[in-house]
This record gives structure tokens, C-alpha cells and sequence, in this order.
């Protein structure tokens, strides 16, 4: 039979131990996501394009409204920027402008080949080259079958195909759009070593050349960089520069393994902007989205009714 004192004693014990105040552990610091950014563009790249934007848009306006002065819409944006004689000393303004900006990206890509010790060979067919590449082949049809469902979507580097059309679009435009505009700018000057009947080839060139590059960059361009169901309704890392690094693993894979590989990742990672910022570049984005779509339905109005 038990010992009665020996049950009372091990009562007594157990209710002195669970009475004992309980030790609080320290708490472990709450696991904060890196919310860091990829920086893909520089502060300069975001300004000139800034730059290419604004005299684009500008160029854009005043020159359809010269090209299709006979229609309703075209008078009204006219007076709107002050007649047709102002539209065009506003068009000769946003020209230079896009010649400055022009010229300022190829003093950069010479100034970052010099500080950077890189050779012409390793900028122009690098991993990371803009020239349309084998590669670039490989992956069209490769983005067709996926469009398709006939195959998986392509493991795109920093460049895609689209990206190099865009950037080779440009170069195409200062030559042709810019060297007959200043002809028709200077007709005394280039006459002195050119026939007079090139002024009439560049009027047709000029009109047409820039009607074509207004209608692409308003519809295929706005398509590829903001309305695709990916990047819908807005891809504002051209204005940031930043992109989220979970982003950047979908859209450009090949890159993202690359940095990952070289174990230099962490050095292209930025604290995101300010939300003010972004805002603020948002506005601007629609703004210029905005002109752009109106622009190219005016410009179909005047095709359709009342071209000439």
C-alpha cells in the first residue's frame, strides 16, 4: 500500500514545478524579403531616352500636321502649336534635339569602349551584342512555335530579337529621315553638290519614311514594350530603369543564369525608386502612350477619308 506522505510530497513537488514561471525564448527576427531591384538601365540611358521620346513624339505631331495639313484634325493641332510656320520651326527644334541624343549614345558606347578596355570585336559580337545574331534566328521561330503551342518559349538573353529591331530602327531613321530632312532644311547647301531634283526625292522619301516609322513605333513598338499580357498595361522599367529580379529570371533567363553563374548578381541590385518617382514617370508614360495611339488614329482617318 502506497505511503500516503510519499503521495503528498510528489503532489507537491508536481505543483511546484508547474507553477515555476515558464523562460521566454527570444524571438527570432521576422525573415524580411529583398525586395532589391535589377538595375537594367543607367540613369543616362533613361535620360536619352527621355530625350528620344520627347522629340519623337514632338517630331511625330508637327510633322503629321504638315503631311496632312488639307484635314480638320491637322488645322486644329496647328493652331494648337501655333500655325503651320511655327509647327515647322518646332519640327527643326525636335530634330536636333534627336541628332543631339543620337550623337550622345555613340559618344557614350566609344567613352565605355576606352574605360572598360574592351575591343570593337568584343562590344560588337559579345554574348551581349545588339547585332542580330544566329541566335536571334533561333529564337523567332522558336517564339512562333510557342505562340503556337507547338513548343516552350525560348530562353531569351539581355537582348531579344524585337529589342534589336527597336535599336537598329533608330539608326535606320537618322540616316533616311534625317539626311533628307536637313536636305529639305539646306536645300542651297546640298544643291551645291547635288541635283535639283533631289529635293523632290527627298520630300517623297522624308514624308513617307517618317509616316512609316511614326505608324510602326505608335502600334508594333507600344505592342511589344507595354501591351503585351506580361508586361500589360505598362513596362516602366525604361523609365526606372529597375526591373524585379523575379522579373528578370522570367523574361530574360539566359541573362539572369549568367549573372547567377559569375556570381555577380548581387552587384546590379538597387532599393527600388520612391514610389512618388514612379508615379511621376507613370504620367509621363501615358502622356506619350496617350499622343501616340491619337496620332495613329488620326493618321488612319486621313488615309481612309481624306488622303490626297
Amino acid at each position: 500500500m502506497a505511503n500516503p506522505k510519499h503521495e503528498f510530497a510528489a503532489a507537491a513537488e508536481r505543483r511546484t514545478v508547474l507553477t515555476e514561471p515558464l523562460v521566454v525564448l527570444p524571438a527570432w527576427p521576422p525573415v524580411v524579403a529583398d525586395k532589391r531591384e535589377f538595375v537594367r538601365f543607367t540613369r543616362l540611358h533613361r535620360t536619352l531616352h527621355a530625350c528620344m521620346i520627347v522629340s519623337f513624339l514632338t517630331l511625330a505631331l508637327t510633322g503629321m500636321s504638315l503631311k496632312f495639313s488639307y484635314t480638320g484634325w491637322a488645322v486644329r493641332l496647328a493652331r494648337i502649336l501655333g500655325g503651320f510656320e511655327t509647327a515647322g520651326f518646332i519640327h527643326r527644334t525636335a530634330a536636333v534635339v534627336m541628332f543631339g541624343t543620337f550623337f550622345t549614345h555613340i559618344a557614350t558606347l566609344i567613352r565605355d569602349k576606352r574605360r572598360n578596355h574592351l575591343t570593337w570585336r568584343s562590344i560588337l559580337f559579345g554574348p551581349s551584342t545588339l547585332l542580330p545574331t544566329r541566335r536571334d534566328a533561333q529564337e523567332l521561330a522558336g517564339t512562333m512555335k510557342w505562340f503556337l503551342g507547338l513548343g516552350p518559349r525560348p530562353h531569351y538573353g539581355r537582348w531579344t530579337y524585337w529589342e534589336k529591331f527597336d535599336y537598329f530602327a533608330v539608326f535606320w531613321g537618322i540616316v533616311v529621315i534625317g539626311s533628307t530632312g536637313l536636305t529639305l532644311w539646306f536645300p542651297v547647301f546640298f544643291t551645291r553638290f547635288l541635283p535639283g531634283a533631289f529635293i523632290n526625292v527627298a520630300t517623297i522619301i522624308h514624308s513617307d519614311e517618317a509616316l512609316l516609322a511614326t505608324g510602326f513605333i505608335f502600334t508594333v513598338h507600344f505592342f511589344n514594350t507595354h501591351l503585351r499580357p506580361e508586361k500589360f498595361p505598362m513596362d516602366t522599367t525604361i523609365f526606372t530603369g529597375h526591373m524585379p529580379v523575379a522579373e528578370l529570371r522570367r523574361d530574360k533567363p539566359r541573362e539572369y543564369a549568367a549573372l547567377v553563374a559569375d556570381g555577380t548578381l548581387e552587384e546590379h541590385l538597387e532599393e527600388p525608386q520612391p514610389e512618388i518617382v514612379i508615379k511621376a514617370f507613370r504620367v509621363f508614360a501615358w502622356t506619350a502612350l496617350g499622343i501616340g495611339f491619337s496620332v495613329v488614329v488620326w493618321i488612319i482617318y486621313a488615309m481612309i477619308f481624306a488622303y490626297r
